[in-house]
Parts: structure tokens; C-alpha cells; sequence
């Protein structure tokens, strides 16, 4: 293996960071400028919530933006350097392939989009309540994005089989499709539910996006390593600024558009059945609330005070910075553990 890759992949991590550092007082002075704070849920929808985050109202959000632009910025920069110019080594630090991060980067900026409007929506008061799109609307939007992704991988890459750790590749025809739709989809809300405390969505996205970059580099896939690295750096930088007391908040435009990007960079390295390991705690947030809907309609009652669960470790007294920085804490031995069963299939 050329060192080479390795450089790469550290130098493009190291530079989204200093890139998204830098980006930052513009995002900052823009959404301050202009009011782009976000409204928190109407008490009477979630009184616990609404009491908990009150004095975070007006706090800016779409701080995801950071994220996603600087990715796109990079992976243009060094795939159209490499395409003007004679230097190799603008073509060696090129990380943009058709093969490996097209539908990723492709999948990741058409969510964050998405999640913008909502944003904006939430921040306008458009929609029903003044919260921007309607769940069942975001669910459509993105299962469409997801039914995308699928047929590229079914019809275009004749891709129909998953991995299952130590017992191998099992192919599953068109069944495919329909599983593939069902990762993207949960795992882009998944984050979205996690996305409610200072640093608590950026830190675990940065375990797992990690995670799936080592992956990635032990299968050959240098330029999805160096995609994931990227965004690493990024989501580094933006924590800097996303702890408590946040600067500002990540957004659906964050939260979702990596949502998305982290369940194809699943399904691309053949890890679809890792990735509940790696995004253990993602799994525990939206089962909290898939939990408390089914009980709240069938038996009229609530099982958590307040829903997902870290609002309801918060309404139980602990302090937010402890809640985020014990899930970080599990977010990074899951990501481990993750890792470990990835290579130990590898073996075998």
C-alpha cells in the first residue's frame, strides 16, 4: 500500500478542520445578522422539553451548513485542480470518484438542501404550527432521495447482497431495494432525533463517520476513507463551536444530510448489519420515541418522562454536558467494537 494514502487521507481530515474553522465567524455573523434562530417546540406539544430548552430560543441554527459546504468545496477544489492542471499531486489528493464518494457527496448535499428548507421553514414559521415540514412530508422527501440511491446500487453498481458477519455475502434480488430504503430513512432520523442537546448529534456522527473511514481504508476504498475523513475534520470543527453553551445548533441541514450520507457509506462498504453497532445509541434514541408514541396511543401513558431518552435523562436531573459527553464516551467504544467485528470478518 502506497503511504501516500495514508497522508492523504490525515492531510484532507486536517485541512476540513482548518477550513471549517475558518468559514465559521462568516456562518456565525450571517445567521446572527439575521435572526436565523431556532423556535423551540410549542410547550404545550412538549412541556418537558419546551421547560428544559427554553433559554436556548433564538440560538441560530443550520450550523450543519458547515459540515456539508465544506465537504462539497473540498472534493470540488481537488477533482477539478487535478482535472486543470498537470500536478500529480492534486490528482492523488483528488477524493472525488464515480465509483466510491459520487453518491455519497451527491446524496449528502441533496438531503442537506432538504433540511435547509426545513430550517428556514422552522426559523420562518412556515408549516403546520409554525415547525416547518410535516413529518409524513420530510418521510416522502426522503424516502425519494433514498429510492434514488437504491436504483443506483441495484440497476447501476448490480449490487443485491449483504454481508452478514462471519457467515458471508448473501444475495437478496430486488429484496435489496426495499431494506436499502428502510436504513437511509432510519438512519437519517435517527440522527435528527439525536440532534438535541449541545455537541450530543456532531459527537456521535464523528465516532461513527470515523468508524466507517477505517473500514473503508482496510477494503481498498482509499477515496471513501479520505470522504469520511473530510468529514470528520468538519464535524471536529463545528463541535468546537456546537458545545455547551452552543455558538449554534446543527439543523436539519446537518443532522439529516449526514443522516443519509452515513447509512450509503453503510451500505457501500457492506456493513449494513455493523451499522446498529457502530450507531448503537442513534438505535436507543429513536426506539425512546417509537416507544413512548406506541404507549401514549395504546395505553394513554408515557414510559419516558420526555422523549428521545436524553430529554429524559435531562427532566431526571442530570446536567447536559454529563448526558453528551457519557453518550460520546459509549459512542466511541461502540465505534470500536464496530471496527473490530469488521476486521475479525475480514479474517474469516
Amino acid at each position: 500500500m502506497d503511504t501516500f494514502v495514508i497522508i492523504k487521507i490525515l492531510f484532507l481530515t486536517t485541512l476540513a478542520f482548518a477550513v471549517t474553522i475558518l468559514f465559521t465567524p462568516f456562518l456565525t455573523h450571517f445567521l446572527y445578522k439575521y435572526n436565523l434562530g431556532k423556535k423551540i417546540r410549542d410547550g404545550a406539544q412538549a412541556p418537558v422539553m419546551a421547560k428544559l430548552h427554553e433559554h436556548k430560543a433564538g440560538t441560530p441554527t443550520m450550523g450543519g451548513i458547515l459540515v456539508w459546504l465544506t465537504v462539497l468545496i473540498l472534493a470540488l477544489v481537488f477533482f477539478y485542480l487535478a482535472k486543470w492542471t498537470d500536478l500529480e499531486i492534486f490528482d492523488r489528493l483528488n477524493f472525488l470518484s464515480r465509483s466510491q464518494t459520487l453518491l455519497p457527496l451527491g446524496a449528502l448535499v441533496a438531503s442537506a438542501l432538504v433540511g435547509l428548507i426545513d430550517d428556514i421553514f422552522n426559523i420562518k414559521g412556515i408549516g403546520p404550527k409554525g415547525g416547518g415540514l410535516q413529518v409524513r412530508h420530510k418521510l416522502i422527501i426522503y424516502t425519494v432521495i433514498a429510492l434514488i440511491g437504491a436504483f443506483w446500487f441495484f440497476f447501476k453498481l448490480d449490487w443485491d447482497l449483504i454481508r452478514v458477519p462471519f457467515l458471508g455475502n448473501f444475495f437478496i434480488g430486488w429484496w435489496y431495494i426495499p431494506i436499502f430504503v428502510f436504513i437511509i430513512v432510519a438512519t437519517s432520523f435517527s440522527v435528527n432525533e439525536t440532534d438535541g442537546l449541545d455537541g450530543l448529534a456532531g459527537g456521535l456522527l464523528a465516532s461513527a463517520f470515523a468508524a466507517f473511514g477505517i473500514i473503508a481504508f482496510t477494503q481498498g476504498r482509499f477515496d471513501l476513507a479520505a470522504f469520511c475523513g473530510v468529514i470528520v475534520g468538519s464535524l471536529l470543527a463545528f463541535l468546537w463551536f456546537n458545545i455547551a453553551p452552543a455558538r449554534f445548533f446543527m439543523g436539519d441541514t446537518g443532522s439529516m444530510g449526514l443522516g443519509v450520507c452515513l447509512g450509503i457509506i453503510a451500505m457501500l462498504t457492506n456493513s449494513v448489519l455493523i451499522l446498529p453497532i457502530i450507531c448503537l445509541l442513534f438505535v436507543i434514541e429513536s426506539l425512546s420515541v417509537i416507544i413512548q408514541l406506541f404507549a401514549k396511543k395504546i395505553f394513554r401513558r408515557k414510559v419516558f418522562i420526555s422523549a428521545p431518552i436524553h430529554h429524559h435523562l435531562e427532566a431526571k436531573g442530570w446536567p447536559e454536558t454529563k448526558i453528551v459527553m457519557r453518550f460520546w464516551l459509549i459512542a466511541t467504544v461502540m465505534a470500536f467494537i464496530g471496527v473490530i467485528i469488521s476486521l475479525i470478518d475480514r479474517l474469516y
